[in-house]
């Protein structure tokens, strides 16, 4: 997806125009496990090789980006994925616990299909309303968006007309790029976030503007 247009976070009529702040939204690479597709949520799952060697390739990509910073979420997945980026820049990553994943209560480390066998009427439910219908004894897509949300406002604020790397997870990008975008929180599941994917989008001053979505092209 290119050039869409969101006025999530508008300035204030009036307001001093400003260079555009450019946000390379990084998805963590692949992780151990990563086959068996269980909710991982806040459990801290390392990156497996195939992630290491896919991040080698982005951090290439991204050496010709001017990076002035690099958020991550602490998780190691992220961490280290933000490490690997944050190198051929000479950057040490700016930990922020708040962009970590979701926390998925009680369906961390669980696949869907164990949920489904265990809990079927609350699988259905959080299946049929994602976005609203919180994790049982975790988050919904609003607290992750409150806590997620004011780093991107902080990164705004220290990093005007600069580009800024953001590592983080599936759910909190999602999140991120419908509150910029302005799209309801039920789209959050059609804005693809696969392993290492980079997303791009631009803040002018005035609203967001997405180049790049869910890009894995490793030319």
């Amino acid at each position: 997806a290119h050039c869409a247009r969101g006025h999530g976070h508008e300035r204030p009529s009036g307001a001093p125009l400003m260079p555009s702040t450019w946000i390379y939204l990084v998805r963590h690479g692949s992780v151990v496990g990563a086959e068996t597709r269980r909710f991982i949520g806040h459990l801290d799952v390392p990156l497996s090789e195939t992630g290491e060697v896919e991040l080698r390739v982005v951090a290439a990509r991204l050496s010709k980006v001017p990076l002035a910073a690099i958020y991550t979420s602490d998780l190691a997945r992220a961490h280290r994925t933000a490490d690997i980026l944050a190198a051929p820049h000479g950057l040490t990553p700016r930990v922020r616990p708040a962009l970590r994943e979701m926390a998925m209560g009680r369906w961390d480390g669980l696949t869907a299909e164990e949920i489904e066998g265990r809990e079927p009427e609350a699988f259905r439910e959080w299946m049929s309303k994602v976005g609203e219908y919180p994790f049982p004894e975790g988050e919904s897509v609003p607290d992750l968006v409150a806590r997620a949300w004011p780093v991107v406002e902080s990164i705004l604020e220290t990093h005007s007309g600069e580009h800024v790397g953001l590592v983080a997870h599936g759910g909190t990008n999602r999140v991120i790029l419908c509150r910029a975008l302005g799209l309801p929180f039920e789209r959050v599941v059609g804005l693809g976030q696969d392993f290492g994917a980079v997303t791009m989008v631009e803040w002018t001053s005035s609203r967001w503007v997405l180049h790049l979505l869910n890009d894995t092209d490793s030319s």
